[in-house]
C-alpha cells in the first residue's frame, strides 16, 4: 500500500454525504437557467497502487483542446444511464475495457459552463492495462498518484479571464499536467470525502 491508498478508503467515501458542485460554485454570477446534459465521467484508480487514469485531450479539438481529463463524456441514446456513458468513452479514448473495471458508484453531479451535468464514476482497474489513446481526440493517457488527488492541501483555486468576464476555479497541478476545471474540483470533491 502506497501513500495511503486501498480500496476501503474509495469505498468509505462514497458513504460521506455531500452535495452536488458546479463551475459557478466560486463565481458571484448565478448559474444560467439552460437545459443541462447529462455526462459521465470515469475516475478509474488502478487496484495495485491507486494511480489515477486521466487524459491530455488533443489540442485540434474544439471544445477543451488540450486540457486534462478524467474519461468520458455525454450520455448517448445508446447508453443506459452516466455509468455506461463513462466505461463506453473510456473504452473509446484510453482502450479501458469495461470488464476490468469494478464499479463502486457515483458522486454527485458536477455542473459545467459547457452546459453538462456530469457524473463521477468511481471504479477500480483490475489486472494489467495498457492505454491506447483514442487518435484526434486523445493526445495523451497517464496516471497521476493517489496521494496527489487525494490530498485536499494539493488543491487551491485561480482565476483568469473568460468570455469578458473573471472566473475562478480550482487547479491541483502535478508536474507537468495542469490539473482544472470540473476536473480538478470532482476530484476536490473526493479529497475531502477521503480525509473528512
Amino acid at each position: 500500500m502506497k501513500a495511503g491508498w486501498s480500496e476501503d478508503r474509495l469505498r468509505q467515501a462514497l458513504t460521506q454525504a455531500s452535495g452536488p458542485s458546479s463551475d459557478y460554485d466560486l463565481n458571484p454570477d448565478p448559474a444560467p437557467e439552460v437545459s443541462l446534459r447529462p455526462a459521465g465521467v470515469l475516475a478509474a484508480f488502478h487496484e495495485d497502487d491507486g494511480r489515477l487514469i486521466l487524459t491530455k485531450r488533443a489540442s485540434g479539438l474544439r471544445h477543451h483542446p488540450g486540457q486534462i481529463a478524467l474519461p468520458g463524456g455525454k450520455v448517448d441514446p445508446g447508453d443506459a444511464d452516466e455509468i455506461a456513458a463513462a466505461l463506453r468513452e473510456a473504452r473509446e479514448e484510453v482502450g479501458l475495457d469495461p470488464a476490468q473495471v469494478e464499479v463502486l458508484g457515483t458522486l454527485p453531479p458536477h455542473r459545467t459552463v459547457t452546459g453538462f451535468t456530469m457524473t463521477p464514476v468511481l471504479g477500480i482497474v483490475r489486472g494489467q492495462f495498457a492505454a491506447r489513446p483514442e487518435p484526434g481526440e486523445v493526445e495523451e493517457v497517464f496516471t497521476l498518484p493517489f496521494a496527489h488527488i487525494a490530498q485536499p492541501a494539493n488543491y487551491r483555486v485561480e482565476g483568469r479571464r473568460w468570455r469578458g468576464g473573471w472566473r475562478r476555479y480550482y487547479v491541483a497541478p502535478y508536474g507537468p499536467y495542469y490539473l482544472w476545471g470540473a476536473t480538478a474540483r470532482v476530484l476536490l470533491q473526493l479529497a475531502r470525502r477521503l480525509d473528512p
